[in-house]
This record gives C-alpha cells, structure tokens and sequence, in this order.
C-alpha cells in the first residue's frame, strides 16, 4: 500500500471516528471546532477525510471528543467514551458563540436588555395570579 493511500484511509477513518463521537456527544461541527480551537470550515473538511490535523489539533480533538489516541490512529479498535465538551444545549451554545464574536458596546447592550428580561420575569413570577386566570 502506497503512503498516499495510507494517509487517505487515516484521514477518512479519523473523520468517521470524530463524526460519530460528536454525534453521540450531541454536539455540532461549530461546537467541536470551537473546543478545538479551528474554524468550523477547517473541522468540516477534517470530518470528510479530506485534512490532517497537525499534531498538537488531534490531541485537543481527542480530547475534546473523548476519543483514544490509539484508535484514532489505527492502533486499536475504537472504545466509544463520554466526551469533555460542554454541556449546555445547542441554542445556547450558538447564543454563546455569536456573544464572543460581539465588540464590547454590543455586549454590553445585550447584557442591559438580558438583565431587564430577567428583572420582569422575576417580576412577573413574583406576582400573584389575578381573579381571571383563577377561574379558568
């Protein structure tokens, strides 16, 4: 077998490996990449077997997605395993991404309009129900 051949079959393996443990994990290719610290275009390219990540990339993709080094190498046969990413669910994840890219006036402004949000919902939650919504 040829090294380029080689290179393929690791490329296309690692992408299926890290597809299906993002998957499992609940996770987008936004949010993986994010973990790794990529752009999600390069983690997308990566995934379809079409890039190798540089050494110090796969060992926070391993990371990220709970994924063995040895198995991502052909070196072992694949353990699926609980990955570290985060937790929180995927529109937040997105709020969350769109925030950090937010220049500081603007986060500003949408930490005003998030602090009177939750000034009414206490408000509103605070407020004992009215004669109306009682009899229904």
């Amino acid at each position: 077998m040829s090294e380029g051949q080689v290179l393929r079959e690791l490329r296309a393996s690692l992408g299926g490996l890290a597809r299906d443990a993002r998957r499992r994990a609940g996770l987008t290719q936004a949010d993986v990449a994010e973990l790794v610290g990529i752009q999600t275009e390069v983690y997308g390219r990566l995934e379809r077997g079409l890039l190798s990540p540089s050494v110090p990339t796969l060992r926070r993709l391993c990371l990220a997605l709970g994924l063995s080094s040895d198995s991502v190498l052909g070196l072992a046969e694949p353990k699926p395993s609980v990955p570290h990413g985060p937790r929180e669910p995927p529109p937040l994840r997105r709020l969350l991404r769109t925030l950090r890219r937010l220049p500081p006036e603007q986060l500003r402004t949408v930490a005003q309009v998030a602090h009177a949000f939750s000034r009414s919902n206490q408000r509103f939650a605070a407020r004992p129900p009215s004669r109306s919504s009682l009899s229904r």
